[in-house]
């Protein structure tokens, strides 16, 4: 599948303001599941510096310094990618039996780590519990009921700012955006042992609307398949439909725009998203 994406964002200031250096996750990432055409990032007013670099997770970012002050921040990002993956099972479990609690092989117990972090509360952890004991504590059954789950039984709100709610608040209030849903899973994973990551980016039904919007799901350290999507706001396995961006232990380290500013001012965020698929 063939995706072209033109992604604006515009920040206005109630007056002008210095910018500090401001990091940029715009840039879809290149593995064995997309292979990236083109891209460009235009930035107004034109920065001081800029550099491309990997970040702790292994995104590409871009990192941008700034020598005067300004009412407005302006990014433009624009990019075609082909998606290769049309067959999200693709992969031998290994062991093909694993099971609940997950217990990595001792060499990759140290990396995975971040991303086994002990965040969940005792009312998720009694909600995976009890989601796995339905599933005979089996790893792939646990996911593919986790992603339904949570599809059948959360209102899907759209919030346009704002960090994702804690993971608790979505189990108890069965409501969330996409980011809410994508912590609440990663959280259920990491309580049974599995190791899991928030990743932003965008999904194919954004070029069904006049303007569309960011996307985020959860990916699964799996052995034998490594990172694997589940999108819990779709009921989807993730495969061609979704476009990866960036990908962290932390939302905050994927959000696509990270800074701050210098001045007594408000700020106001104005995005557009068109995508076209092919």
């Amino acid at each position: 599948m063939r995706i072209a994406v033109v992604h604006t964002t515009r920040y206005r200031y109630s007056s002008p303001v210095y910018l500090e250096p401001h990091i940029i996750r715009l840039r879809p990432r290149e593995d064995a599941s997309q292979r990236l055409a083109q891209w460009t990032l235009d930035i107004a007013p034109t920065p001081l510096g800029r550099t491309e670099c990997l970040d702790q997770d292994g995104n590409t970012v871009v990192r941008a310094w700034f020598d005067s002050v300004t009412a407005e921040l302006a990014l433009r990002s624009q990019f075609t990618l082909e998606t290769l993956r049309d067959n999200p099972f693709n992969y031998l479990l290994t062991p093909p039996d694993a099971k609940l609690p997950m217990q990595y092989a001792v060499p990759l117990c140290a990396p995975l780590v971040p991303y086994l972090r002990d965040d969940h509360s005792p009312a998720v952890r009694n909600f995976a519990q009890s989601l796995a004991d339905e599933c005979g504590w089996q790893t792939l059954p646990f996911l593919a009921a986790l992603n339904q789950r949570l599809f059948a039984t959360t209102r899907y709100v759209i919030r346009e700012a704002g960090a994702p709610h804690a993971a608790e608040t979505t189990l108890r209030d069965h409501e969330g955006s996409c980011r809410d849903l994508a912590v609440l899973f990663c959280s259920a994973c990491r309580a049974l042992g599995l190791a899991a990551r928030f990743v932003s980016g965008y999904e194919r039904d954004a070029s069904l609307q006049e303007n569309g919007d960011l996307h985020a799901w959860a990916e699964v350290y799996l052995e034998g398949a490594g990172w694997t999507g589940y999108d819990p706001s779709r009921a989807l396995a993730v495969a061609a439909s979704h476009v990866a961006v960036a990908a962290a232990s932390d939302p905050l380290l994927a959000a696509p725009v990270s800074g701050t500013y210098r001045g007594a001012a408000s700020a106001k965020m104005e995005f557009s998203i068109s995508m076209q698929v092919a």
